[in-house]
């Protein structure tokens, strides 16, 4: 009898964000498949004798191919068994869990989804940033930083730079020089606020502020890597008065509208 295998968010980093359902998920697996930057206290939920099988990916370092983490998933749920894959944030927001799930049901394999709050709006929200505001931003796109230099995705800029008032970049920290001159060369002014926030949701949260123009010499500065979403627009002015989790590590922009 097969089992079944269940894409779970774990959230952005917090542990106390997953969901009721995926931690039911996680208490109930017999096997659990999970990524880096998955908080490792989400595993303490795991049932007695439940088989942790490490996932984890690095920038230009896999330590399981997906084309592997997919035959595990189908190969566990034939046996019987029930399957969790664990995945930071949500599992369709630039976690592969369309893939995923298209190998279980290419196999006739049971799946479900449980969604899990992606870090673009849990970032952002930790930084005190709303994605959307009644006054400042009426629309909001999610973007992965790899499409910098994507001869096919260069037309997308243009629309991006034109017609979403908030932007938030995933994967993005190495392409940033690469996205803030494609912005501003499809005519986002320099001037445009944007936030960098470094392992958002956990305690040692760090929010750099600057502008198209600036925020690369800040991050150099503050010395921010990834994990780091990037959030591009005038909701980041808000990050002043809203900021209630993190220290901003930057003096505050002037009011830029434009």
């Amino acid at each position: 009898m097969a089992g079944k295998v269940y894409l779970v968010g774990a959230g952005p980093g917090d542990p106390d964000l997953i969901t009721v359902k995926g931690l039911r998920c996680l208490q109930q697996a017999d096997v659990i498949l999970y990524d880096r930057l998955v908080n490792p206290e989400l595993l303490e939920h795991a049932r007695q004798g439940a088989q942790l099988v490490y996932c984890g990916k690095l920038p230009h370092y896999h330590t399981m191919k997906q084309e592997t983490i997919n035959h595990f998933l189908v190969k566990y749920a034939k046996k019987g068994l029930n399957v969790v894959r664990l995945k930071g944030g949500d599992p369709f927001v630039f976690g592969r869990g369309g893939e995923e799930a298209e190998e279980c049901a290419k196999h006739d394999v049971p799946f479900e989804i449980v969604p899990g709050i992606t870090a673009g709006i849990a970032a952002s929200a930790y930084a005190g940033i709303p994605v959307t505001h009644r006054t400042l931003s009426k629309s909001f796109a999610f973007i992965t930083g790899h499409q910098a230099g994507d001869v096919e995705a260069e037309h997308q800029w243009a629309h991006l730079a034109k017609a979403v008032d908030t932007i938030c970049v995933y994967m993005g920290v190495s392409h940033l020089p690469g996205i803030t001159k494609k912005l501003i060369q499809h005519d986002k002014s320099p001037d445009t606020p944007i936030a960098l926030v470094h392992w958002g949701t956990l305690s040692d949260q760090k929010t750099v502020i600057g502008t198209l123009e600036t925020i690369e010499a800040r991050v150099r500065q503050a010395n921010i890597a990834n994990p780091s979403m990037i959030v591009i627009g005038e909701v980041v002015l808000l990050h002043h008065k809203l900021n209630w989790f993190d220290e901003e590590i930057v003096p505050h922009l002037p009011v830029v509208h434009g």
